[in-house]
Formats: C-alpha cells, sequence, structure tokens
C-alpha cells in the first residue's frame, strides 16, 4: 500500500512562536509518530512524505526537510515538496 503523511502538526510540532514565523529550522519530531510510521515501511507499505513547505513563500525547503527526514530515523521512499 501507498501511504502519503504529511509532516507539518503530523510528525513534527513547533513552539508557539517558531510556527508563526513559518521557521521549519526548528520542528521538533514526534517520535512516537515517526516510529509508527516507520512501522509501516519495515511492513512492506510504500512512505511518502509530502509537504507543502514554501508554497506561499516559493523557498525550496527541499534539502532541509529531507536532511530534518535523516535525522529523525524517518523510513521512507519518497519526499515529495
Amino acid at each position: 500500500m501507498k501511504i502519503f503523511v504529511d509532516i507539518d502538526d503530523t510528525i513534527c510540532y513547533y513552539e508557539e512562536n517558531d510556527i508563526k514565523q513559518k521557521d521549519y529550522n526548528k520542528a521538533l519530531p514526534y517520535k512516537e509518530r515517526i516510529n509508527k510510521i516507520n512501522m509501516l515501511f519495515n511492513e512492506g507499505n510504500e512512505i511518502v512524505y509530502w509537504t507543502a513547505r514554501g508554497t506561499v513563500t516559493q523557498y525550496n525547503w527541499f534539502e532541509i526537510t529531507y536532511n530534518q527526514l535523516m535525522n529523525w530515523g524517518c523510513k521512507f521512499h519518497e519526499l515529495r515538496m
């Protein structure tokens, strides 16, 4: 099964001031949620992280987002922006 997962407020959260400023660099992971998604990956599901980061600002957040997913231990097949 292919599973699409949003990033912000799904696998990570922000301190109140950080989300108002759209400072994605300061995202903090929900480790329990990431572990559940990793279990789905391990069961053979295709995991695609899909985010709207940069839609309004037109800033390319791909590298930062990819590095966050890797640092948080996320298992996935694809990241879509």
